[in-house]
């Protein structure tokens, strides 16, 4: 699940710095906010990625999801963007576990010792 999430929030670390870029064009917001705000916002994405596993990640990383739709009110195509990452989230999360069971059941099926066959003296 890791990797999956990580990856996405790596993508949306990006995404989140081309916006700032964006609404930095608008008159009614300052440079300062918009990088206070991406900045953060930029930065826990980074950290999500190390939390991923722990208790609450996977939560913090929804509201990131959140808070990222909630962006396209001063950048409008976020609501899209933020969309599919929210989407992109949810997938990581759900195969992800998927994954991680599968593993699991494979790292035990190969740590049991292998029957002697009847055959063998």
């Amino acid at each position: 699940m890791r990797t999956l999430c990580s990856s996405t929030l790596l993508g949306e670390f990006f995404v989140i710095g081309f916006a700032a870029l964006v609404a930095m064009k608008d008159p009614d917001l300052t440079m300062s906010a918009v990088w206070t705000v991406s900045g953060v916002a930029m930065v826990l994405c980074v950290l999500l990625c190390g939390m991923v596993t722990r208790p609450g990640g996977v939560v913090l990383g929804w509201a990131l999801q959140i808070a990222l739709i909630a962006s396209g009110f001063v950048v409008p195509v976020m609501y899209f963007l933020g969309a599919v990452f929210a989407a992109l989230w949810w997938a990581s999360v759900h195969f992800g576990r998927k994954i991680d069971v599968a593993k699991a059941r494979f790292a035990a099926q190969a740590a049991q010792p292998v029957p002697a066959s009847p055959d063998t003296p």
